[in-house]
């Protein structure tokens, strides 16, 4: 009987040992298909936004008494022609811009995480660093953005500026010059993770 105790005992306390280490661990996260990534614009006449129809990512998160202490990795990669702007002549000149036959994609990595603030809800602003790479170019930038923990799924908010010179892409034109393009590009990010 004794001898049944102990095991109970043991048994217990392993069980809870692991329980306690398990959120200690990496939770691996896979983007959804519902994400959203729009790239907005301006041009001398109007201004624009493509949406990426497809993309694909990952997020490994840690974890400690149900709230987020890190972020060991955040990677997104989307196909250059997904995105779109529902003008297939615009769409073309950005293709050439970004010179997508010979640069597929375009990625993104979370480098670092300098420092996660919690904003109460199971909701976290993240800053950091990461490397952004735009047709062939990487640049390491830093960047902030929101992350909320909800049950099995996070979800990853944020909004970033660039100069597309910076990625040696030259601004697209139209209409033999007549339509320009700004440098600045604004990149608005609503993702869902799922585990």
């Amino acid at each position: 009987m004794k001898v049944l105790k102990s095991y109970q005992v043991i048994l217990t306390g392993v069980f809870f040992m692991l329980l306690t280490a398990g959120s200690m661990f990496g939770q691996n996260f896979k983007m959804d298909n519902s994400s959203e990534i729009i790239v907005e614009g301006t041009s001398n006449i109007h201004d624009w936004e493509m949406n990426a129809t497809s993309k694909q990512g990952g997020a490994t998160i840690t974890t400690e008494d149900g709230k987020l202490t890190g972020i060991s990795k955040l990677q997104v990669s989307i196909p250059a022609e997904s995105l779109e702007s529902g003008k297939g002549g615009m769409d073309k000149n950005a293709y050439k811009a970004l010179n997508t036959k010979k640069y597929k994609t375009i990625e993104f990595k979370l480098d670092e995480v300098k420092k996660i603030e919690s904003n109460g809800s199971n909701s976290y602003k993240v800053n950091g660093m990461a490397t952004l790479k735009i047709s062939g170019v990487s640049k390491q930038v830093p960047v902030e953005f929101t992350a909320k923990l909800n049950g099995n799924k996070l979800e990853i908010n944020g909004e970033e500026s660039l100069n597309m010179t910076n990625y040696k892409i030259d601004p697209p034109t139209a209409m033999f010059g007549t339509i320009t393009t700004g440098e600045e590009l604004t990149i608005k990010f609503k993702s869902t993770f799922s585990k």
